[in-house]
């Protein structure tokens, strides 16, 4: 009887000639947050010296978005789920492109937190209903793979698309024009969306829980400032009493959907050892990465003198190994196993983290654009199949929820990254000693250093950018030890919660 089920639905999805236009529409939205998401490294050093940010200010600016996107991610996916999930996406996609608007012309460090997390708002509607659309164009498993492939590929282009479309903007532009780059892309996405999408919506999904709304925002970014501040600040009893209740909210979280008829968030769907071992690989993945690359900009900018479009261009290798590694990741997880390859690519990431560990200021690009290569193939293997076993785990009417569980993972996983181990580095980096007369704000960050020897000596200048770029570079190479222990301790994670873990087989067409 299954069968039958899956054999009508793979003929129900041969008969929609427009799945593959429909497809690239999705993928514009993939593309509009990856692009976002990189362009904001390269144009760290100008925010720097534009807006002036203190050293935590800088953090806020780069992890905010992280904060309220993960805090917001399954209310949104729910939502998008009972008013329909091509409405909720045309609705982000416009919001998206508006608020870029406020954040490229933000005039305060506080202001472009702001900005930045109105545009974790606008986001968190984005990412869930496109995997969840995809789940209700594609009924075939293999097409399903391909599609997913093509998803996870478009955003690994985009890492690799807005680096060089950033640097380009801020070798002729002011910083922000990056994100006015979001404004096209959006405008074809809402237009073209219009006509192909087609609309889905769960049937009988029930009201919209605004408690679990609240207390899944106020869980989240509790826990997760916690959890930064704690990092770059120590412990105290402020840090603690946030931490205590986005725990306490959590908790209640979970307590309300298990009692609601109609939760935001069926609990269950964690019961599928499958799903809660992909959830978990993706988390501890970008919690490995995050942090890392979050600071790499800045390494290839302000230590070895690139200029933002060279910049862009180094970073590349990572992009091309995800694309190529995401569109065969599927076929390769047929063939061998779901463990094998998931296990295998976090197990590639965490040793090209490892040997990024002996970095230092003047480290020839061949070793960066091997690991970043290695990097990009590791994670477009592991993140695709990831993702497809997620969106397989469970039925079509769940499929918002089961991707706001997978990207509010990711989210997470970005945020602590950053938190975690861009304190690392910072807490490094402020340590260094400079030559007397070193202003206070250049042990803010590099860029604060960059922008104080403006004003100082020469020689003086020259010994205190040398001094804390040596810092820098030893916090980062501290950052990616942690980095590659995550990634490693992930991969045997995976390996043993995703064992006998397989991937739908359906009819070739």
């Amino acid at each position: 009887m299954t069968s039958t089920l899956q054999a009508a639905e793979a003929t129900e999805a041969v008969k929609r000639p427009g799945r593959w236009l429909a497809l690239g529409v999705l993928v514009l939205a993939v593309l509009l947050v990856a692009v976002d998401a990189t362009v904001l490294g390269l144009a760290t050093p100008y925010i720097s010296e534009d807006l002036k940010p203190s050293g935590t200010q800088l953090l806020w600016i780069g992890d905010v978005y992280s904060f309220v996107i993960a805090g917001l991610l399954v209310s949104m996916g729910s939502l998008g789920d009972r008013i329909g999930r091509k409405r909720i996406l045309l609705i982000g996609a416009t919001a998206f492109g508006a608020i870029s608007v406020f954040n490229a012309y933000a005039t305060t460090p506080e202001m472009l937190i702001v900005a930045r997390a109105l545009l974790g708002v606008a986001g968190a509607t984005l990412m869930p209903a496109t995997l969840a659309l995809i789940r209700n164009l594609f009924h075939d498993p293999r097409e399903r793979s391909l599609a997913v492939g093509i998803w996870g590929a478009t955003a690994s282009a985009g890492t690799a698309v807005g680096p060089i479309v950033g640097g380009f903007l801020l070798e002729h532009f002011w910083w922000g024009s990056v994100f006015l780059i979001n404004l096209p892309v959006m405008a074809v996405l809402v237009l073209v969306g219009i006509k192909l999408l087609p609309e889905s919506r769960t049937t009988n999904a029930g009201p919209w829980d605004l408690v679990s709304v609240v207390l899944s925002l106020v869980g989240m970014v509790g826990v997760v400032y916690a959890i930064k501040e704690a990092a770059t600040h120590g412990f105290a009893w402020a840090t603690l009493a946030a931490g205590l209740l986005g725990a306490a909210a959590l908790y209640g979280f979970v307590r309300r959907q298990l009692t609601l008829p109609a939760p935001l968030l069926d609990m269950r769907l964690f019961r599928h050892r499958g799903f809660s071992g992909a959830v978990l690989a993706d988390l501890l993945t970008i919690l490995g990465l995050s942090g890392l690359v979050f600071f790499l900009s800045q390494y290839l900018q302000l230590v070895q003198g690139r200029r933002p479009f060279e910049a862009g261009l180094a970073e590349l290798p990572a992009a091309i190994g995800a694309v190529v590694a995401g569109l065969a990741a599927g076929r390769a997880a047929r063939r061998f196993s779901v463990r094998a390859v998931v296990a295998g690519g976090l197990a590639a990431i965490g040793l090209a983290l490892a040997a990024l560990t002996v970095i230092g200021q003047s480290t020839g690009y061949p070793l960066l654009g091997t690991a970043l290569l290695v990097v990009g193939v590791g994670a477009g293997f592991s993140f695709t199949v990831t993702a497809d076993v997620i969106l397989s785990s469970v039925p079509k009417e769940q499929a918002g929820s089961a991707s706001a569980v997978s990207e509010t993972a990711y989210e997470l996983g970005a945020a602590l990254g950053i938190a975690v181990l861009g304190s690392i580095v910072t807490g490094v980096y402020r340590d260094f000693t400079g030559p007397a007369g070193t202003p206070a704000a250049a042990h803010e960050s590099l860029g604060g250093a960059v922008e104080a020897a403006a004003s100082m000596p020469a020689h003086s200048s020259a010994v205190m950018l040398d001094a804390a770029r040596t810092s820098f570079v030893d916090g980062l190479a501290l950052a990616a030890g942690v980095g590659a222990a995550v990634l490693l301790a992930a991969a045997v994670a995976a390996w043993f919660l995703l064992r006998g873990q397989r991937l739908e087989s359906g009819a070739e067409h």
